[in-house]
């Protein structure tokens, strides 16, 4: 195994605790015969522990090995993999050393683990090659991953050349793309060091555009700037603005779900962390994907100046903004920075009152494309009702009495709203179950 990973040339770097590599390591130490067998079965448990928490993490089922190598390819950022994202592989002397590295894959796909184990009297490797994972719900492990990888996994493993071997790796990077990027429809910032790191969001609401009963208008120009944007034209920042509860967030959630396929991956941060943005942008400008970077319930105080970072960002700063990345904020507030009445009046000591206006009303002037959500009125809030509770079979009441128990609830429940609705079904469906 060792001489075999030793020959990688573009999948050479796997990280410094890669579990390749350390199997690499026993193998070599192995087969020079100069090893204790104690020591060595501990390192092979080590991995073999590190292995089963990956396939945990990823619901991996059956071939382990395969899995894991499998996503070793999916998931390793270089030249070729990273080139050949969305696009697919050109002609280039780089495919040569591509099919090199392909060739060492499919010896270590079809490596034979007999012999390290009849010397050390082990079974562990002939269990992971025909594993049987423990059903798990899709809130445990990210199965929009899994699929993905499992899929490809049993691909390569009836490969019977290099080349059908390179075309479905080229494949996969082409319609999906590579590392977490391609894997991961949306991802949160922390902070490491000082530095932003994107961390995957795993469990993505799976709700569509038309989970949102009414606002026709609103999401056609969210989607019309949208499609415009996955295909590579012109397109604005967006601004969805207004009362609470009406489904601005889920618009955007929906937008994700519905052109993940196209390319389009999310990033959401916190205006506490917009002092990161021109380093984030500067990590995914080159990438072949486009990205939205989203701010939930985005308002600002008097004495906040984070909206000064997202000034320059949008439009202002030196950097132009990349072609594939665009901004996309809610907000209750229409022009997103708290206003008071000094602003606007004669009594107000700054000497030039109209610069201190339009410094606020200037950051949700450069979102180019605003639409307003509105409170629905009571028949838009019973239409919602009515039809939220055909998603739940075990909702046994008529429309009438649905409208009628829907009307009692909002009187205690915050008021008409979209998501007053959905809190008021979830109560009856629970009810239901019961």
């Amino acid at each position: 195994m060792y001489r075999e990973v030793s020959k990688l040339i573009l999948y050479r770097d796997l990280g410094e605790d890669s579990i390749l590599l350390n199997m690499a390591d026993i193998f070599k130490r192995f087969d020079s015969c100069h090893y204790r067998a104690d020591e060595l079965i501990t390192d092979i448990y080590r991995e073999m522990k590190a292995l089963l928490d990956l396939a945990t993490t990823y619901g991996f089922d059956k071939n382990l090995w395969h899995n894991y190598l499998t996503f070793v390819l999916v998931t390793n950022e270089n030249s070729f993999s990273m080139t050949s994202e969305k696009v697919g592989a050109n002609n280039g002397t780089v495919n040569h050393f591509a099919k090199n590295d392909f060739q060492v894959f499919m010896n270590l796909f079809h490596y034979d683990f007999r012999p390290i184990e009849e010397t050390l009297g082990i079974d562990c490797f002939s269990t992971i090659l025909d594993y049987k994972a423990i059903g798990k719900t899709e809130r445990m492990y990210n199965k929009n991953v899994s699929e993905k990888v499992r899929a490809l996994s049993d691909e390569l493993a009836a490969a019977e050349d290099v080349d059908t071997f390179f075309n479905a790796v080229v494949k996969f990077y082409k319609d999906y793309g590579v590392g977490m990027f391609g894997l991961n429809k949306a991802f949160r910032i922390v902070e490491n060091n000082g530095k932003p790191d994107f961390v995957p969001i795993n469990n993505l609401d799976k709700v569509v555009l038309d989970d949102l009963t009414g606002y026709e208008i609103q999401k056609k120009k969210l989607v019309d700037n949208t499609e415009a944007f996955v295909q590579g034209k012109v397109a604005n920042n967006c601004l969805l603005y207004g009362d609470a509860g009406t489904g601005k967030s889920t618009s955007i959630k929906a937008i994700l779900n519905q052109y993940y396929g196209d390319g389009l991956r999310m990033i959401e941060i916190y205006k506490h962390q917009f002092k990161y943005l021109s380093a984030i942008i500067s990590h995914i400008k080159n990438r072949n994907y486009r990205f939205i970077i989203y701010m939930d319930d985005l308002s600002f105080e008097e004495f906040e100046i984070e909206y000064k970072y997202l000034k320059a960002v949008i439009e202002g700063g030196m950097e132009t903004k990349p072609d594939n990345v665009l901004i996309y904020a809610t907000s209750n507030r229409r022009h997103l920075i708290r206003e008071t009445w000094s602003d606007r009046s004669d009594k107000d000591e700054e000497l030039h009152r109209s610069d201190t206006v339009q410094e606020k009303l200037s950051l949700a002037a450069r979102f180019g494309v605003s639409i307003n959500y509105s409170k629905p009125t009571q028949q838009e809030y019973f239409q919602i009702v009515t039809n939220l509770a055909k998603k739940y079979p075990e909702i046994k009441l008529s429309d009438k009495e649905l409208c009628a128990e829907a009307n009692k609830w909002e009187l205690s429940h915050g008021g008409i709203s979209g998501r007053t609705a959905q809190q008021f079904i979830n109560y009856i469906a629970g009810k239901s179950e019961k």
